[in-house]
């Protein structure tokens, strides 16, 4: 091969880099064989009439001055000038599938460095890219993105829109001419554009096609877009937006972007979500100790504000009956905290609402086995407490201007050291003098003039609240942190390599959460996906479900529930253990295993599982989303499981009404009496659904014999 072509393989994938004359990705997908120099040269461009006399590669960072008319890979400026780079190749250092490729112009003064790693156990490509200044004068960056390009089979896109209550609903887009862009401004990651997106073969689905998959792992602004340029080449975009000025670098700073995180599947979504998943499991979330994830039950939706500690710790004992393992108290516990109108800010135990302090409940709660945790809202503050009384210019905010409230509440600027202090020490305080085994970390507000002395600062912002954790991780390693921003509004990679949990949504909706939970699984493991039962009348939607399908929609993430147990039913608390219960016999696998949707014909019908590792067991949730587009709901087939070995069903949990609703005057035969199928029946033939309610479910479970 040439001495110029890199060709990194990983388990699944393969990935081609040419070095010179322009540092260019020339294949990324399937694995490959046959990678010489005839291969190399087989696939150069022809130069078309009309156009260039040359041609133009899409480089790791495309550039208007090589003659790429589309979106460079980096914008920016010295008062003007240096303002059209082109970076060419100076060196390159390779340690197994780890590539740290060097590029330079000289004449604008910039040095370009591109990291890129094939994971050889996952096939997830990791990207991140690195300006340094390298003048005396300032230089000025508005825009700076990781690039990567893909086929022009790709032609198909799908990403994600959302709001608040109503993360991760999936749309999809054609993407023949122009291209598509998504832009987040408010902030934090947002319930609006997750970060990410997938693009492939058309009609790529959760089992079949061709699929690439990308991940900007940044917790503020973003942009993320899909080029097709006019010569039918396309490729990806993921950056870190910044706002006029924000970036100035003098001679010898740099600036990096996020990581990018991707995966190539010739399997589907299902493909590329195990990719992700398994790479998170082994080198985004690091949980302080190897245990199972804990049952939650959060007060909020119980208590909200009112708390009386005597009242807390009856919560409690009922929560330990129920088979909780983790009792975390919500908002209201600090002075003043009455309402969301007050307090932010003045993170000081009530005495007036605990007046023996905290450590009663603390140790009541770990004396039933359980351990404690504690809701807190560090970067924000209420316009009534005593903070913003005695600080009123410690705000995220440009002087001047009065910015509207949010949740009745502004930011606190972290860039500020003595802020930065404030924080931590009240955080430290807090986590040294009880014992508090989580922290739900809480972000409520979107983030608007985003100002630090003057300047445009969302950058720094992000950053500073990343050394916060780091520094807080460092003091207290034992304790966790959950990543909530009125739910799904901060969910990405680099939060995740510095807490342990998502709250998916403030939405415990069942019906929403069996959308929004699939969403989030393309790019998120089950343990990290916090997945609550909430009470049979939901606080956001007005809707009642049955104690079966919230329980069963709760049950394929990191379980809790979101209620009083002292004020419940005894046929609620009933339900509540059973499903807890059922979540403890399955979290292993859960937990461990390889997630799977599949596809099926009426989408009324959503099928959920989780596979073995090894193959030797699976369970599956058949989900009825609404009636039933057919008198009959067809059959499920089940990808991934041994085709050689032979699998028993079995039912774990059913409509209570199945067999007596008058729904079927007759069910499929499975479950009416012990079935063994072989593995490779259940892939290609399946079995025949039952007809179920609407907002009904069942689980069933596989295991090989």
């Amino acid at each position: 091969m040439k001495e110029n072509v890199v060709h990194l393989q990983g388990k699944t994938s393969d990935l081609i880099i040419q070095t010179s004359p322009a540092v260019e990705i020339l294949y990324w997908g399937d694995k490959i064989s046959g990678v010489d120099a005839a291969a190399i040269q087989a696939v150069k461009r022809a130069v078309p009439n009309g156009r260039l006399d040359v041609d133009t590669p899409v480089t790791i960072s495309p550039e208007q001055g090589r003659g790429v008319f589309s979106s460079p890979g980096m914008e920016g400026h010295r008062q003007g000038l240096d303002w059209s780079p082109v970076f060419n190749f100076k060196s390159i250092q390779q340690d197994n599938n780890n590539l740290l490729l060097t590029t330079e112009d000289p004449i604008a003064g910039l040095r370009l460095v591109c990291e890129l790693n094939l994971d050889p156990k996952t096939d997830v490509l990791q990207v991140r890219h690195t300006l340094t200044n390298l003048k005396p004068e300032n230089y000025q960056v508005d825009r700076f993105a990781v690039t990567l390009p893909l086929p022009e089979r790709a032609d198909e896109l799908m990403a994600f829109h959302g709001r608040w209550v109503r993360e991760f609903q999936p749309h999809r887009v054609k993407v023949k001419h122009g291209g598509y862009q998504q832009e987040n401004r408010r902030g934090r990651t947002s319930h609006e554009y997750f970060p990410g997106f997938m693009q492939g073969a058309a009609g790529f689905s959760e089992q079949q096609g061709e699929v690439w998959g990308f991940h900007l792992a940044w917790s503020g602004n973003h942009r993320l877009r899909s080029d097709v340029k006019t010569d039918g080449r396309r490729f990806v975009q993921a950056e870190a937006l910044y706002f006029s000025g924000e970036i100035v670098l003098a001679e010898g700073e740099s600036i990096s972007t996020p990581w990018v995180y991707a995966a190539y599947s010739s399997q589907g979504l299902n493909g590329m979500s195990y990719a992700f998943h398994q790479f998170v499991r082994d080198q985004i979330v690091h949980f302080p100790e190897n245990k199972p994830r804990p049952v939650h039950l959060n007060t909020w939706e119980g208590i909200y504000f009112d708390h009386d500690p005597e009242y807390i710790m009856q919560m409690a004992s009922r929560a330990a009956e129920l088979g909780v393992e983790r009792f975390i108290i919500d908002d209201g516990w600090f002075k003043g905290r009455n309402n969301d109108l007050a307090a932010l800010g003045d993170w000081y135990l009530d005495t007036k609402k605990y007046p023996n302090g905290l450590e009663p409940v603390v140790s009541h709660v770990r004396g039933l086995g359980m351990e404690f945790g504690i809701w807190v809202e560090p970067e924000m503050i209420n316009p009534d407490s005593d903070l913003f009384r005695a600080h009123p210019d410690w705000l995220l905010a440009v002087e001047g201007y009065q910015q509207p409230t949010g949740r009745y509440q502004y930011v606190l600027d972290l860039q500020k050291p003595e802020v930065f202090d404030y924080l931590l020490e009240r955080m430290d305080n807090l986590l040294g003098s009880y014992d508090i085994a989580y922290v739900k970390w809480d972000m409520n507000r979107e983030v608007v003039q985003p100002g630090h002395d003057g300047y445009a600062a969302l950058d720094g912002q992000t950053k500073a609240l990343y050394d916060l954790f780091d520094e807080l991780r460092q003091r207290h390693p034992k304790v966790e942190f959950e990543s909530c921003a009125s739910g799904g509004g901060r969910i990405d990679y680099e939060i995740l390599k510095r807490t342990h949990r998502f709250w998916t949504s403030d939405n415990n909706d069942a019906l929403e959460r069996q959308h929004i939970q699939r969403g989030m699984s393309y790019f998120f493991p089950p343990e990290v996906m916090g997945a609550h039962i909430g009470g049979r009348h939901c606080h956001c939607t007005r809707r009642t479900h049955s104690i079966g399908f919230r329980g069963l929609t709760a049950l394929f993430g990191h379980m809790g529930v979101e209620l009083d147990p002292v004020k419940e039913s005894a046929e609620e608390r009933a339900g509540f253990t059973h499903y807890i219960a059922l979540h403890k016999q399955i979290r292993p696998l859960l937990h461990s295993g390889k997630v799977v949707r599949i596809d099926h014909h009426d989408a009324a019908l959503q099928i959920n599982g989780v596979i073995a590792q090894d193959k030797s067991s699976a369970v599956f949730l058949f989900s009825q989303l609404a009636m039933p587009t057919y008198t009959l709901s067809g059959t499920a087939r089940f990808d991934g499981l041994d085709p050689a070995k032979q699998y028993r069903l079995t039912v774990l949990d059913q409509p209570a009404n199945l067999r007596t609703g008058g729904i079927m005057k007759k069910l499929p035969l499975w479950l009416e009496e012990e079935t063994t199928l072989s593995g490779a029946w259940l892939a290609k033939a399946g079995i025949a659904l039952p007809v179920m309610d609407p907002e009904s479910a069942m689980l069933i479970k596989l295991e090989a014999v």
